[in-house]
């Protein structure tokens, strides 16, 4: 059409679809595709989806979507066993920046390296690099756990919420969630915030509204 329209030669650039080392095909997860775009893929979800990456993947996805020097991927590649989280976070890292740029970071590691320890006080560490909903304070004892994860995106419908609850990876930080009907309750909150986690590394904020 160019070549008719406008009398100019074009040229095509393909590249072969990348599929993980277990065959599926790049670009989405349990909870749904990758966006580009940070209101509807927060950058520490864009984060957790590198950091989560195969140990079979991680070398050859650093030589793909980063522009750290191949020398440098090479002694990446040969962490075995629990380092090579550490070759993950860098991936994670590199790509991050690369689409969000580098200023985030720091924070989405802070998040991450602190969102799931224990604390004595309820609260769940920093929680500034998370998916957001905000809840009046008159539906306290009605808003149903299985609408916030939907709309925290930590499910992808009603249904898939009330399967991650029976199967026990619902849990407002550490306190496991068992009820499908279960409703959030003013003494769910520590300082006006609630985190909701599905599973080990998936996690929203519910704040309370003043």
């Amino acid at each position: 059409l160019t070549r008719k329209v406008d009398q100019k030669q074009v040229f095509g650039l393909t590249a072969p679809l990348i599929t993980t080392s277990d065959g599926k095909k790049m670009g989405k997860t349990e909870g749904g595709a990758i966006w580009l775009n940070a209101d509807k893929f927060s950058p520490y979800e864009y984060w957790q989806f590198w950091r989560n990456t195969a140990d079979a993947d991680v070398a050859r996805f650093l030589k793909l979507f980063t522009e750290i020097p191949l020398d440098v991927i090479e002694k990446l590649s040969q962490l075995e066993g629990s380092s090579i989280n550490e070759a993950k976070k860098i991936l994670a890292d590199e790509a991050t920046a690369l689409l969000h740029g580098p200023d985030c970071i720091a924070s989405i590691r802070e998040t991450a390296d602190n969102l799931f320890a224990s604390k004595s006080d309820g609260k769940a560490g920093d929680t500034s690099g998370l998916e957001r909903v905000v809840l009046s304070r008159e539906d306290l004892g009605t808003a149903k756990a299985v609408d916030i994860f939907l709309q925290l995106k930590l499910a992808t419908s009603k249904k898939d919420a009330k399967r991650l609850i029976a199967g026990g990876g619902a849990r407002i930080v550490n306190e496991q969630i068992t009820d499908e009907a279960y409703v959030l309750r003013e003494e769910d909150f520590v300082d006006g915030e609630c985190v909701l986690r599905a599973g080990k590394k998936r996690a929203g904020v519910v704040v309370l509204e003043e």
